[in-house]
């Protein structure tokens, strides 16, 4: 069983930044490839980024150059920086992790980015 909470999320004026944090419980943290979702109103829940155990990167075209995700396998947490923020990044994100086939997802932090 893992278990994901998220937070860090909040109001931030357009171009500003946050950082979200998920620290993950169980064992094996190191080993799996982490995610991030975003679900904004009346929207699909997307695919954000997502960070192998080896510390490679990949991006959502939307987000690319502006977010940066990262992990401590120490702390067993997940990172998302988010730089020049836009009204349209404003959702609730989610991590997600896959363990034996199951999809894990923590209860969401919301961001908006509003004037």
């Amino acid at each position: 069983q893992v278990q994901l909470v998220e937070s860090g999320g909040g109001l931030v004026q357009p171009g500003g930044s946050l950082r979200l944090s998920c620290a993950a419980s169980g064992s094996e943290f190191s080993s799996h490839v982490m995610r991030w979702y975003r679900q904004a109103p009346g929207k699909q829940r997307e695919w954000v980024a997502l960070i192998t155990s080896g510390g490679s990167t990949n991006y959502a075209d939307s987000v690319k150059g502006r977010f940066t995700i990262s992990r401590d396998n120490v702390k067993n947490t997940v990172y998302l920086q988010m730089n020049s923020l836009t009204p349209e990044d404003t959702a609730v994100y989610y991590c997600n992790t896959i363990r034996s086939g199951t999809s894990y997802w923590g209860q969401g932090t919301q961001v908006t980015v509003s004037s």
